[in-house]
């Protein structure tokens, strides 16, 4: 059973800049493609970034510029850098695990394609 472990959310003001880390078990491969997710109150789910095993990454057009996802395979340790960080992004951001195989799409952030999710980490930004 894999098990995702969020760290780092926090309330800054807009402008500022958080790094996100996300602590993936032992049964987490590092050949899984991982994402970070955010639901913001009163708002469904979304992709926020994705990258592959072989370091491919997708971003929601949103945070294009301003956000970066990264691995550390050794570790299964998965980050998301934000900078610029606007009122807008302000939500629980989770980590997700796609498992084996990679989806053929992973690219387009789809939910259903990620089996494995942590239980998220608040993120806050004010104007």
């Amino acid at each position: 059973q894999v098990q995702l472990v969020e760290s780092g959310g926090a309330s800054v003001q807009s402008g500022g800049s958080l790094r996100l880390s996300c602590a993936a078990s032992e049964y987490a491969h590092s050949s899984d493609c991982m994402a970070w997710f955010r639901q913001a109150p009163g708002k469904e789910r979304e992709g926020v970034a994705a990258i592959d095993s072989e370091g491919d990454t997708s971003y929601a057009d949103s945070v294009k510029g301003r956000f970066t996802i990264s691995r550390d395979n050794a570790k299964t340790t998965l980050y998301l850098q934000m900078n610029d960080l606007k009122p807008e992004d302000t939500a629980i951001y989770y980590c997700a695990a796609a498992g084996t195989p990679t989806p053929l799409r992973w690219d387009l952030l789809l939910e259903p394609d990620f089996a494995y999710w942590g239980q998220g980490t608040q993120v806050t930004v004010s104007s």
